[in-house]
């Protein structure tokens, strides 16, 4: 079943008693997770989500992280446990934190309250390395685009296939430059540790040790702002866990979901 209410483009599969809502993350649409919905489809009821500018939800131009958040979270089953990859990580915590009535728990992957470094020692990209991107992209979006795939498989035993996957997803439906943009901004200027901390309910961050984009030693920060999360780290993974590691991964996913179904 597909909808598309309000200009946000989602499909539905499965039948399982748990609601999922999964958000993905920057440049890309819901066909990312093409490579795990055939596992988690036959244990959830998935709603695969366009982001807003994203796929099939091209309508839109740029949005503030709360625009997109309350765009999105309206549309959806109350009750639902949320994943949010890299920036659709972002968004899903301000869902969460926004509310907290409709969430019954959160799951992050690839993800960082702040992704750009900052000057309380806070690990994550440079601010220079993500200024000196956005004026790539203004130049030449499609090979900056594809650049920056290579570099979330980087150093992953299946690095070049991996990125291949995000290549074609994203060349089959490319996104507007304003969109590219505004996401990267986002990436750059979103703050989410006080949101983070304030949480209370059940949390799971998943990472890939050789992660490019969300350095490891951001972890046990990370994991100081919310004493009661989860986290597992899968050692040979980069910032694609679910499709290196799509079998390891569905299982650490669906365990979570079902030890905190009360349902």
């Amino acid at each position: 079943m597909s909808k598309n209410i309000a200009s946000i483009f989602w499909k539905t599969i499965g039948n399982g008693n748990n609601d999922l809502i999964m958000l993905h993350g920057w440049a890309l649409n819901s066909s990312v997770w093409t490579c795990i919905i055939p596992y988690l489809s036959s244990r959830f009821r998935l709603h695969l989500v366009d982001l807003p500018g994203y796929g099939k939800s091209y309508s839109y131009g740029s949005l503030t992280l709360d625009d997109m958040s309350e765009k999105i979270a309206l549309q959806f089953p109350q009750n639902a446990f949320w994943l949010g990859w890299s920036l659709g990580g972002l968004i899903a915590t301000k869902v969460a934190y926004k509310y907290p009535n409709i969430v019954s728990g959160l799951i992050t992957v690839s993800f960082s309250p702040r992704f750009c470094a900052s000057n309380d020692f806070w690990p994550g990209v440079k601010p220079e390395v993500l200024k000196n991107f956005l004026s790539r992209l203004n130049k030449n979006s499609h090979h900056t685009v594809n650049r920056f795939f290579s570099l979330q498989t980087k150093g992953t035993a299946s690095s070049k296939q991996d990125a291949r996957k995000l290549k074609n997803i994203y060349s089959s439906s490319p996104v507007k430059n304003e969109v590219l943009i505004s996401g990267i901004d986002l990436l750059y200027k979103s703050d989410l540790r006080a949101i983070l901390s304030r949480l209370n309910m059940p949390l799971l961050h998943l990472y890939g040790l050789l992660d490019n984009i969300v350095p490891n030693n951001v972890i046990p920060l990370i994991d100081r702002l919310n004493l009661s999360s989860q986290k597992v780290v899968f050692s040979n993974a980069g910032h694609v866990p679910f499709i290196s590691h799509s079998e390891l991964f569905c299982q650490v996913l669906s365990d979570f979901i079902q030890s905190n179904f009360e349902g």
